[in-house]
């Protein structure tokens, strides 16, 4: 059965103890991959039925909090593995160490002498255990590089810049249902809203994406209480300074969710970037407002810099 519906995204989950779609839970049903791989079935031999529940989901914060409880114990379970995997590589080692300092130093082998043959055994377990203990040791720095991605899951999820863009792309599908559920088009395109099913299926999309809007808003809230600085156009005018990385670029333009300044590129190795005395590239970069890590005035630059100026 496995092989026949696999062409079409299914696989087995351990955990689970069957099969299905990846990343499908919680979310839409795939019928443009579940239908063809019932009839794929069906045409096999096999009797299918397809029963579908679109409203029986998770809350959004539930899934969420099990997808960290998952990572940690993902990184759990890879820093055993890692663990294990460097303690063979030292116990082998350690092992062809032994070996080796039980031969005399610089001492060759004899050719045609009795101790030719095991000098020659102890050369080679000595090569082989040592391939061993160098493959261990890069397994053990997989499965610790692995852990520490596991382990950091929640703080990469949660970044609030991040979380930010999130919010910008979970905002623009939702004015596209919105749209779509007043029977307009969205981007080049419409949805039949005289059809019961395609309605029912743009509520549910209505609510999933209203629930997950509210979950990111509420982390950037408690950023916010934290110390972070959500940016805005309301922050900036023409000829203040803004701050990428570790340079400070003037701003030619104020957007709606940008902020128009010299290209990067002029920034390499520089503190400040001005409008005047572009060296590298004369074209312009749009900085989004989730890029920005602090402002300036003109006065203020120019204080810093006559500060710093050698006297």
């Amino acid at each position: 059965m496995y092989e026949i519906i696999r062409p079409f995204g299914f696989r087995f989950f351990p955990s689970l103890g069957c099969l299905g779609l990846p990343r499908s839970r919680d979310k839409q049903a795939m019928t443009w991959k579940i239908n063809p791989a019932a009839a794929a079935l069906r045409d096999q031999g096999f009797e299918v039925t397809v029963s579908i529940d679109e409203d029986t989901r998770r809350s959004f914060a539930e899934a969420e909090a099990e997808r960290v409880e998952r990572a940690e114990a993902r990184a759990e379970r890879f820093d055993e593995r890692a663990g294990r995997a460097g303690a063979n590589s030292k116990a082998l080692h350690a092992s062809a160490h032994r070996l080796a300092d039980s031969i005399p130093f610089g001492q060759p082998i004899l050719i045609g002498h009795h101790s030719e043959r095991r000098a020659r055994r102890d050369q080679e377990r000595i090569h082989n255990t040592t391939g061993k203990a160098i493959a261990e040791g890069e397994r053990s720095s997989y499965w610790a590089g692995r852990a520490a991605a596991s382990g950091s899951y929640e703080q990469f999820r949660n970044n609030p810049r991040r979380t930010l863009r999130r919010l910008e792309k979970l905002r623009g599908d939702l004015r596209r249902v919105k749209r779509w559920q007043k029977g307009q088009s969205a981007d080049g395109y419409t949805r039949d809203v005289s059809n019961p099913d395609t309605v029912a299926e743009l509520n549910r999309r209505h609510e999933e994406l209203t629930e997950e809007i509210t979950y990111w808003e509420e982390l950037i809230k408690k950023a916010e209480e934290d110390g972070f600085k959500v940016w805005s156009k309301a922050d900036f005018k023409k000829g203040d300074f803004v701050r990428r990385g570790g340079t400070w670029f003037e701003v030619l333009r104020v957007n709606a969710k940008s902020l128009t300044i010299p290209h990067i590129h002029n920034g390499v190795g520089e503190r400040v970037v001005r409008a005047s005395g572009i060296k590298v590239v004369d074209w312009t970069w749009l900085l989004t407002y989730d890029e920005v890590f602090g402002r300036s005035s003109a006065e203020e630059i120019e204080a810093a810099l006559a500060a710093a100026a050698p006297q």
